[in-house]
């Protein structure tokens, strides 16, 4: 196996990093920061991240196939007009709970947007208007990032057995996805919220988002929103 190598290459000190998504046309890593209320986008060519605030904690960011994204924001489905960037619901649930909010979000293979708060699921399909973190590389097998456990593991999905366990220097991994030109890279998302100064002394890259290399896998590209 490939000697794994682990990087901070945004060192962002996101309150809640989560739901990466590698945008293969533009070279670049999406996620977004839940309770910092922003989408970001970071350029490994430019090594620097933007990021667009929100008016709502933002709890996930996919790919459209008509082009820019998707966002689950609050209890909102919205679009995402990255240059112009403009926000537009699509639609929203949970109208009479303006506490409540989404917890994740991700796209199937068929292109719906599946999201879910801790009581209920809800789908987005094309022209369909009702509506943490893991990841499938080409064998089939299931990464899951641990909160908390400052790891990310590799599993048979069939039969539970944990095939490989890498460690990173944060305790609070959210999220992990594949990306780089060939899929063989991974990143993984973390978190800072509910640490304090002696932690985070500690752990200065918490909240940052870091890249695995050596893994000896691939990952699957992630499916667009088909709306």
């Amino acid at each position: 196996m490939s000697s794994v190598k682990i990087e901070c290459v945004a060192n962002e000190g996101c309150r809640i990093g989560e739901s990466p998504v590698w945008d293969e046309k533009e070279s670049a890593l999406l996620f977004v920061d839940i309770t910092g209320r922003k989408v970001c986008r970071w350029s490994p060519a430019a090594k620097q991240a933007q990021a667009i605030s929100v008016d709502a904690p933002v709890s996930s960011v996919a790919l459209r196939k008509s082009g820019d994204y998707v966002i689950t924001l609050g209890t909102r489905f919205a679009a995402l007009k990255w240059k112009e960037q403009l926000v537009t619901t699509i639609t929203q649930v949970d109208k009479d709970k303006p506490n409540n909010r989404f917890n994740d979000g991700k796209v199937d293979p068929a292109g719906r947007y599946f999201a879910g708060n801790r009581r209920s699921i809800y789908k987005l399909e094309k022209e369909e208007s009702i509506p943490d973190g893991m990841c499938i590389d080409t064998e089939g097998k299931l990464w899951v990032a641990c909160y908390n456990g400052g790891r990310v593991i590799r599993l048979d999905p069939e039969t539970g057995k944990r095939l490989q366990t890498v460690k990173l220097p944060v305790d609070k991994t959210t999220s992990c996805c594949f990306g780089g030109k060939d899929y063989s890279e991974m990143y993984v998302t973390s978190a800072s919220d509910g640490m304090d100064k002696e932690w985070l002394s500690r752990q200065p890259q918490a909240g940052g988002i870091f890249k695995i290399t050596g893994l000896g896998v691939k990952g699957v590209p992630p499916y667009p929103f088909a709306g």
